[in-house]
């Protein structure tokens, strides 16, 4: 008898999802927009992995470096400039500066472009966070509901309906929130390695540009200081 009034029915496939939407209580609109948000993020920030793993050229990043240790810079520059490659990007606008400060113009760059892995974390970071606190508040709720239909009379049987509602309530939200959280933790903690993935890549290019460059201004050096004293008469 209870079990035809019961909304844990759900348990046992019963429940359609927008009735356990309508049990979740008022609580499930914030989750569902949460939800909503979170999603959105998370097919973005792939739909961004995905066009950036497009347009890596590692064969690109090498030619640029090889130019560079050969003293080509501007046959580097102009190599990158044709590349879609958030490295090689990264080393046109270092090169171009280098004039300037390379060091500063290489961190200029390589921020502005590890700054865009970064967009919409902190919005996954919220949804991971907010999800099992909305659910707690479910539970909290749903709660309140049940202890509040056993102050109501000493009926139990009569007030069964109200009872299992808040039950309910309190699990279809819980689940709700922690689902969400699940469900975002997985992409957060991919996008998180990914965007260390290009910290790497990005450090690993700054320290070959610096070794090459040092490298080929050693050997301008050499071979300038050879000229010099080729030229100088013996005075034996």
């Amino acid at each position: 008898m209870i079990t035809n009034c019961l909304p844990l029915a759900f348990l046992i496939g019963e429940e359609s999802p927008m009735e356990l939407f309508k049990h979740g209580g008022p609580v499930m609109w914030p989750i569902l927009l949460l939800s909503f948000i979170a999603l959105t993020v998370v097919v973005e920030r792939l739909l961004f992995i995905v066009r950036e793993n497009s347009h890596k050229e590692p064969e690109v990043v090498e030619k640029m470096l090889e130019n560079v240790e050969k003293r080509n810079i501007e046959g580097a520059v102009e190599i990158g400039r044709k590349s879609h490659d958030a490295v090689a990007r990264i080393l046109v606008y270092s090169l171009s500066n280098r004039e300037y400060s390379l060091s500063n113009a290489f961190i200029r760059a390589s921020g502005q472009e590890l700054q865009r892995y970064q967009q919409g974390m902190a919005t996954l970071d919220t949804a991971i966070t907010a999800a099992p606190l909305l659910g707690l508040l479910g539970t909290v709720t749903g709660m309140m509901r049940t202890f509040g239909a056993l102050g109501t009379g000493n009926d139990i049987a009569a007030n069964a309906s109200k009872i299992t509602g808040g039950v309910a309530e309190a699990l279809i939200a819980t689940c709700c929130g922690l689902f969400i959280a699940v469900c975002c933790l997985l992409p957060y903690n991919y996008l998180n390695a990914r965007a260390d993935q290009a910290k790497q890549e990005v450090a690993d290019a700054s320290h070959a540009l610096e070794i090459l460059i040092a490298k080929s201004e050693a050997e301008g050096s050499r071979r300038l200081s050879g000229a010099v004293f080729a030229q100088v008469p013996s005075t034996l």
